[in-house]
């Protein structure tokens, strides 16, 4: 008996972690999947980094980018490369969080999987472009105006494509708050009345993200809070019409 006994508790601790396990792997495979999407665009992205430097360094305007390192125009196309590569392989990228997410969803919620992926690519190149066209070239001229008659700019390309590459990257997340939204909204985790009532909080932790994802100047974080906001506004509106029927009540 009590060799049956502890075969039987085993069978049950098995089966009870076999799932968590298969969890696991799922997500494994899912982020690989993800990340050799982004190395194969970046590959690709490398071949044509001359003309993508050229794009990226547009909003910079006459001014002069410098190379003090040997490796650096290397390592300057590499960041390229990866910023390309990411923005290329979004709508994998989203197709594999949404459909590790998935088996948690409703039959009908998760006939929205392939729009959820298209909206959520779109925001993401929305908010990016949203970063080059309109925040970038003003806050490129606003923060080397600064230097006045006194000091000389000498800017590296390697600070260049990491300033604008970690902006790009933040707007193009931030612009992801009506989706995320929207799916909580849909779970019933997050309602349309915590949101309201949340404002106040609102206000403070998008300062002190934007303050964090964004370089240390108060401009520049003014400038991705403010959309932010504007985003979390529409989210409860979107909260509003698509969630829960009782939170829509």
């Amino acid at each position: 008996m009590p060799f049956d006994q502890s075969e039987s508790m085993g069978s049950d601790d098995s089966e009870s972690r076999m799932p968590f396990l298969d969890h696991l792997e799922e997500l494994r495979r899912r982020l690989l999947k993800s990340i050799l999407a982004v190395v194969a665009m970046a590959i690709v992205a490398f071949c044509f980094r001359e003309e993508i430097m050229a794009f990226l360094t547009g909003p910079f305007g006459d001014h002069r980018l410098h190379n003090m390192e040997v490796t650096g125009a290397f390592y300057a196309y590499l960041k390229i490369s990866m910023l390309v590569g990411i923005l290329a392989a979004l709508p994998i990228v989203f197709y594999q969080m949404w459909a590790f997410i998935s088996p948690g969803l409703y039959r009908k919620e998760r006939a929205t999987i392939l729009p959820l992926v298209l909206i959520s690519t779109v925001l993401f190149i929305v908010g990016a472009g949203f970063c080059y066209f309109v925040v970038l070239p003003v806050a490129l001229k606003w923060l080397i105006s600064f230097s006045g008659d006194v000091m000389v700019n000498t800017i590296t390309i390697s600070s260049y494509i990491s300033f604008v590459g970690m902006l790009m990257l933040a707007f193009g997340a931030s612009f992801q708050l009506p989706i995320i939204a929207y799916f909580l909204g849909r779970l019933g985790i997050l309602p349309s009345r915590l949101l309201v009532r949340g404002r106040r909080y609102a206000i403070v932790i998008i300062l002190i993200v934007a303050a964090i994802i964004t370089p240390p100047d108060v401009f520049t974080q003014l400038v991705l809070a403010i959309p932010m906001y504007i985003l979390y506004e529409i989210s409860i509106i979107t909260v509003k019409m698509t969630g829960r029927a009782e939170d829509r009540s």
